[in-house]
C-alpha cells in the first residue's frame, strides 16, 4: 500500500466527519460491508463497479445509490472518496478526485476510522480470518456485548444469515485484518487474534523475511492494555508470540501445543459439526473461571475440521479477553452457524451434495478437503478449482497439487486474475503435472462445472473452491444434475 497515494487520517476524525463517502469498486467484500456500515451510522453512501453483481444489488436495495460503470462523474459530490489496493492509479473516479482535491482514503483507514472510540478485535492471519472473525463477532452478540463487525462474507447464526457489517450499541468492533498488501498496520486494536503467520502474498512483499516482519509489526500496533492471541500450532505465529513475550507484552496462546493457554484436547467431529474440548491453564490468562469445572471448556460448532476447531478456541480466548464469561462464551459460540464461502451448502440434487469454498491457498485447500471428506462419509469429494492469481499458482503449483491430491477428482478451471495482469507463462496445467490424482484441466469454468456434475454419483460431496467467481458454478452444478 502507497502511502503517498493516500490522505491522513486525522486524529479528530470520526466517521460523522464526512456527508458523503464515495466508494469505487464497492462490489468487493471488504468494500460493501464498509459502505454498508457508514450507511448504517448515517452517512450517505454512494459508490460504482465494473459490473452488475448480487452485491452491488443487494446494496441498492439498502439504498446505497451504485452506478455502473465507473466514470469520473460516479464521484458526484462526495468529500471523501474511498478505494482497495485493487484499484489502478489510472482509474477515472480515482483521478477526478486527486484533481478536485477531494480526500482519498484506503479501505483500510475508513475501517480504522470506525475503529476509533470502540474495542478492536483485529483478527489477521494468511488464512482462518473470516471464520474466526464471525465466530468472534457472533459470541459477541450473543454474550450480550451487542458487537459491531466487518466482515468479508455473510455471517450465519442459528437465528439465520447476516450482513458482513453490522453497527452494534456496544463499544466492541471485531474484523478482518488484511495483510495481503500491508494495510493492517493502519490498525491499533485492542485484541490481535493472529491465527498463522504462513508466507503468502509475496507478489506484494518479495519474501517470507518481510511477510513475517509485518506481522511483528502488526502485534507492535496492539494497546497497551491489549492482548495478542496467537495459534501456538503454527510455526510462524508461536514464533511471534515468543518475541511478543520476551518484548514484555500481554500474550495468551491457543492449539493442540501442550503450552499453549488454551489447549484443544479433544476434538469428536460428526458430519458438519464439531464437539470441541478445551483444556484452559487459568492461571496463566487475567480472567475468573469460577464456574468451568477442572479448568475444562466445551461447546459444539457448525464449521467441520481442526482447522475450524482451532479458530473457534481462537474465538474462545477472544471473549474471555474482552470480560464475557466462560460458559456464556461457550453458549455463545455455539449459536455460530458458519459464514458465506466458507463450505457453505448451495444444494443437493439426486443425494449428490454442492458446497461453495472460498479456499485458494494450499493450506486452506488442504484443510477444507480433510473437513469434506469427513462429511462426505463414505462417498467421494470431487472439485472444481478456480486459482487466484498468476504469482500465487506460480509460486504454490507443488503445495496445491498435493492438497488436491487429498480429493478423488479434480477439474481446474482458467486463473481468476484479480488484480494482476494476465501472465500466459503461467496456467493450471502448472499444478495439474504435479498431482497424482484423477485431474483435468478445462479452462472455461462453466465447462469445468459439467464435467464435475458429469462425474458425480449419488452420496459424493462435490466442491466449488476459489476466491474468485467460481462461487457461481454451484448453481450451474446443481442446474447440471437436475437435468440428468
Amino acid at each position: 500500500m502507497s502511502s503517498s497515494r493516500y490522505a491522513t487520517l486525522q486524529p479528530d476524525m470520526k466517521p460523522s466527519s464526512f456527508s458523503t463517502i464515495h466508494f469505487v469498486g464497492i462490489g468487493g467484500a471488504g468494500m460493501s460491508v464498509l459502505a454498508h456500515m457508514f450507511s448504517a451510522l448515517g452517512v450517505t453512501v454512494t459508490g460504482s463497479d465494473a459490473l452488475e453483481t448480487q452485491v452491488v444489488r443487494a446494496l441498492r436495495e439498502e439504498g446505497i445509490n451504485v452506478q455502473i460503470p465507473q466514470s469520473a462523474d460516479n464521484v458526484g459530490q462526495a468529500d471523501a472518496v474511498i478505494v482497495s489496493s485493487a484499484i489502478r492509479d489510472d482509474n477515472p473516479e480515482l483521478v477526478e478526485a486527486r484533481e478536485r482535491n477531494i480526500p482519498l482514503f484506503h479501505r483500510s483507514q475508513a475501517l480504522a476510522l470506525l475503529m476509533r472510540d470502540r474495542k478492536a478485535v483485529a483478527v489477521a492471519g494468511a488464512h482462518g480470518k473470516t471464520t474466526t472473525s464471525a465466530m468472534i463477532a457472533v459470541g459477541s452478540m450473543m454474550s450480550g456485548l451487542d458487537a459491531s463487525f466487518a466482515i468479508g462474507g455473510s455471517v450465519h447464526t442459528t437465528d439465520g444469515p447476516m450482513s458482513g457489517g453490522r453497527v452494534g450499541t456496544g463499544d466492541v468492533l471485531v474484523a478482518e485484518a488484511d495483510e495481503s498488501d500491508g494495510s493492517f498496520l493502519n490498525y491499533e486494536p485492542y485484541i490481535a487474534v493472529v491465527t498463522n503467520v504462513e508466507p503468502d502474498h509475496l507478489d506484494h512483499y518479495g519474501t517470507k523475511e518481510a511477510f513475517e516482519q509485518a506481522f511483528v509489526s502488526f502485534a507492535g500496533h496492539i494497546q497497551a492494555n491489549g492482548v495478542l492471541i496467537a495459534c501456538a500450532d503454527d510455526p510462524g505465529a508461536a514464533q511471534l508470540a515468543a518475541a511478543h513475550v520476551n518484548n514484555g507484552k500481554r500474550t495468551w496462546t491457543y492449539g493442540q501445543d501442550p503450552t499453549s493457554s488454551l489447549r484443544l484436547v479433544d476434538l469428536t467431529q460428526v458430519a458438519g459439526t464439531s464437539k470441541v474440548r478445551l483444556s484452559v491453564a487459568w492461571e496463566t490468562l487475567e480472567t475468573s473461571a469460577a464456574d468451568v469445572p477442572q479448568g475444562h471448556a466445551e461447546f459444539d460448532i457448525a464449521a467441520p475440521g481442526l482447522h475450524n476447531a482451532l479458530n473457534a478456541t481462537g474465538a474462545f480466548a477472544a471473549l474471555l479477553y474482552l470480560g464475557v464469561d466462560p460458559t456464556r462464551a461457550a453458549h455463545a459460540l455455539e449459536q455460530f452457524s458458519g459464514t458465506g464461502r466458507r463450505f457453505e451448502e448451495r444444494g443437493m440434487v439426486r443425494s449428490i451434495r454442492v458446497v461453495d469454498d472460498y479456499a485458494h491457498h494450499p493450506t486452506e485447500v488442504a484443510a477444507l478437503l480433510r473437513a469434506a471428506r469427513i462429511s462426505a462419509g463414505n462417498g467421494r469429494v470431487g472439485v472444481v478449482f478456480q486459482p487466484h492469481l498468476y504469482s500465487r499458482t506460480r509460486i504454490f503449483s507443488t503445495e496445491f497439487a498435493q492438497a488436491f491430491d487429498l480429493a478423488d477428482f479434480t477439474v481446474m478451471c482458467d486463473i481468476y486474475a484479480a488484480r494482476e495482469d494476465h501472465d500466459p507463462q503461467v496456467t493450471p496445467h502448472m499444478i495439474a503435472e504435479h498431482m497424482n490424482s484423477p485431474v483435468k484441466v478445462i479452462l472455461d469454468k462453466t465447462q469445468a462445472a459439467h464435467a464435475l456434475a458429469d462425474w458425480a454419483q449419488p452420496g459424493d460431496l462435490v466442491l466449488t473452491v476459489g476466491a474468485g467467481d467460481v462461487t457461481e458454478l454451484g448453481a450451474v452444478i446443481l442446474d447440471r444434475l437436475a437435468k440428468d
